[in-house]
């Protein structure tokens, strides 16, 4: 094979026994098996002996709706590509959804690793490949645009980092270990914005899945759920079980659904994990329909093992008010122990930047890091025009740039259009849809995001507006938020049960909270644009003294 093989034959005995003859046997290939019904179904997999392999699909009666066979092959190709491209398939034909695929998960996780000359066959032989299946009409969507897809990066088989695999077997052994002992078990795993906390989870449950419909695993029949509280990520995990033979929707709930469903039928789950924790209600919320005083203690009541994602830093509201001295006492109740996720995995910032943001969400000014536009873009903007011509740009150039916004500005669920920044950025904002993602719909960079459009969400570039609740403090050369102009209502939802000096401590940290998640949403660029006159000039100053 001198070239890319692509040869498109029958799924029978009659194709798999001429396949014996040919180059394609006893050398690394990739294969499809789909069919083109009217809910189309697709096995995508790599082997060495094509001929066995295929004989054996033949045998399974999985295996039996499926009617067309693609071979790929290269004469370069060697194990680690057949597996690399084998996995992007999948991540791509998921992304895509227009497949049932009838892969499960592996005994072992994929793990990200390097071998001699991946770029070519990730990236210039991969490209070659899908178009080709595009002229196939196999495939009908680009690369670029399914690579912008929260479906595409959230995929359960995405390749995971060295610590992501290390923490999702501890995690399936503890589930192992536990799953048939009394009592509540909880394990929490920590990390901030950007971790690959979402990610790991997504591939954590549809393994789970996967083995809870294994007869040899001590996971077998176990009745398991996803919770996620916020609906953006909610419709993407959804959209997620589409694609997957072991995921159902009836298993992605809401928190509080999940809490309601289990009262009312007296169940207790067996494994339930839990995205974005740090956003549970602390108190009784009538409006929401939760009746008791917290989401994660009544979930783990209801639940044998529970599987908590959480964040101190992304806490949004005052009724949901989380630190790690509160999870501590709701998990050492129960059986608990923790994980860390500690590896930026969404931006491709370099350390020094990493830590601009860090202090600038501690209210810490720090002059800007030196420039590398080779991996990421820190910019701050004079004009307001300026700053929306750049992100408008990027998303032409790259696609999923999208602008963002403290909650400074007036917004009502009546269907009204509200505006940010009436004097400058003067743009509608914070719309959503139960039919779409608003990151990924193609109006929306005509709009302003706000952290309940984009949090847990990847862009290719972030431009942040810091509202007028974001200013400047010269005496201590510091940030200033003034609380007062925060214009989130529902964050700042009154408790009983906090004094009003520590409320108006939580009130800050929620604001300050929210900038780091609006801020680290992009991976390859953050463009900032502050409304308060006395921030920005700050901001343009420590611009000048940028380090050289």
């Amino acid at each position: 094979m001198s070239e890319l093989v692509f040869e498109k034959r029958d799924f029978n005995q009659e194709q798999i026994f001429a396949l014996k003859a040919s180059k394609l046997d006893n050398h690394p290939i990739v294969y499809i098996l789909y069919n083109e019904k009217k809910e189309p179904t697709a096995y995508i997999g790599q082997t060495v002996q094509a001929t066995r392999r295929l004989k054996n699909h033949l045998r399974d009666k999985k295996r039996k709706n499926l009617t067309q066979t693609i071979f790929i092959g290269h004469e370069r190709f060697h194990q680690s590509a057949s597996y690399n491209i084998e996995t992007n398939l999948i991540n791509y034909f998921i992304a895509e959804n227009h497949y049932q695929l009838q892969n499960v998960s592996q005994t072992r996780s994929r793990e990200m690793h390097h071998y001699y000359q991946k770029e070519f066959y990730n990236e210039h032989l991969f490209e070659e490949i899908w178009n080709q299946l595009r002229k196939e009409n196999v495939v009908s969507d680009t690369l670029e645009n399914l690579r912008n897809k929260d479906i595409y990066k959230l995929s359960p088989y995405k390749e995971l980092s060295p610590q992501q695999v290390e923490i999702k077997n501890e995690i399936l052994d503890f589930c192992k270990a536990h799953i048939e002992k009394p009592g509540n078990h909880v394990i929490s795993i920590e990390g901030d914005a950007g971790t690959g906390k979402s990610v790991l989870l997504s591939s954590l449950f549809n393994t789970i899945q996967d083995l809870s419909k294994d007869e040899n695993s001590h996971l077998k029949n176990k009745n398991n759920y996803l919770l996620v509280n916020h609906g953006e990520m909610l419709k993407t995990y959804k959209s997620i079980a589409n694609s997957l033979p072991n995921l159902k929707k009836k298993n992605l709930m809401k928190p509080t659904s999940f809490i309601n469903q289990m009262s009312k039928t007296g169940e207790t789950a067996d494994i339930v994990l839990v995205d974005e924790a740090h956003l549970l209600l602390t108190k009784e919320d009538r409006y929401n329909n939760f009746h008791y005083q917290n989401q994660l203690e009544e979930i783990i009541k209801r639940s044998r093992i529970t599987i908590v994602i959480f964040d101190p830093k992304q806490v949004l509201k005052i009724k949901s008010y989380w630190n790690e001295r509160l999870l501590e006492e709701i998990t050492n109740q129960y059986h608990a122990k923790t994980v860390k996720l500690t590896e930026q995995m969404r931006m491709n910032a370099n350390p020094d930047t990493l830590k601009w943001i860090n202090h600038f969400v501690s209210k810490q000014l720090l002059p800007l890091p030196q420039e590398n536009n080779d991996t990421f873009q820190l910019k701050i903007f004079e004009d307001h025009a300026d700053f929306k011509a750049a992100i408008e740009k990027k998303n032409n150039e790259v696609g999923l740039s999208r602008i963002v916004s403290t909650f400074d500005y007036i917004h009502k669920k009546d269907g009204a259009t509200y505006m940010v920044d009436e004097e400058g950025i003067n743009m509608p904002w914070n719309s959503t849809n139960d039919k779409w993602t608003w990151a990924e719909h193609a109006d929306s960079i005509k709009e302003v995001g706000s952290i309940y459009t984009v949090q847990g969400f990847d862009l290719n570039y972030v431009g942040v507006i810091l509202g007028p609740s974001v200013s400047y403090d010269s005496e201590k050369d510091e940030l200033f938020i003034d609380t007062a102009k925060y214009k989130d209502t529902g964050a700042f939802t009154k408790r009983d049960d906090m004094s009003a000096e520590k409320i108006k401590k939580i009130k800050e940290e929620i604001i300050l909270n929210s900038i780091n998640v609006l801020m680290k949403r992009g991976i390859n660029g953050l463009y900032i644009y502050a409304t308060d006159v006395k921030l920005r000039n700050r901001l343009l100053e420590l611009k000048r003294r940028r380090k050289k």
